[in-house]
């Protein structure tokens, strides 16, 4: 019996710990609401957006560079549907909720919302974070909302990426047995 209770309790355990880090997991309206009040206290936003299919390296040291940049850090995230158009069939390996759950999981993030289109542009436009941040493999100019964030009075960076860690990089090597 006492092993009846101990598996309950470390089911309890780890639903409430999923559930705190889905407490991360905003709407969009929720969101501008969290972000207002953020910038009424005089903290810096920052946002980026991104797949994140397979989790990896690369992108745990991506998404803490991005939140030393500012007092919170917002990760768009592409849907399920999005990433399809983006990355075509076969893809995302991974769901949208899970991927989601994982990034909440990371001390890095502090608010993930979904979205739908091929760029969150909508979405930068709707929350003007003081930092807009993106991979090493985009230009500053053709970072989609950089205009928009510039002329808000925020800032665009551009993180280098961690070489040798990338989704289609493990996807071909899973892919080759190796």
């Amino acid at each position: 019996m006492a092993h009846f209770y101990e598996a309950l309790s470390r089911e309890r355990l780890s639903r409430q710990v999923f559930c705190t880090k889905m407490k991360k997991l905003k709407t969009l309206k929720n969101l501008k609401k969290i972000v207002a009040r953020l910038k009424r206290q005089g903290k810096k936003v920052v946002f980026t957006n991104g797949c994140f299919d397979i989790l990896h390296y690369g992108h745990v040291r991506y998404l803490a560079k991005c939140r030393k940049l500012g007092d919170a850090l917002v990760v768009g995230l592409n849907s399920d549907a999005s990433v399809r158009k983006i990355k075509g069939k076969g893809r995302p390996v991974t769901g949208q909720k899970e991927r989601a759950g994982m990034l909440a999981g990371l001390s890095a993030v502090d608010y993930v919302v979904f979205f739908n289109g091929a760029t969150p542009a909508r979405l930068i436009e709707a929350i003007s974070p003081g930092v807009l941040a993106k991979g090493g493999d985009w230009k500053a100019a053709s970072v989609v909302g950089a205009r928009h964030v510039k002329a808000s009075g925020g800032k665009v960076a551009v993180i280098p990426f961690v070489k040798g860690f990338s989704t289609s990089g493990l996807i071909k090597k899973i892919r080759a047995g190796r």
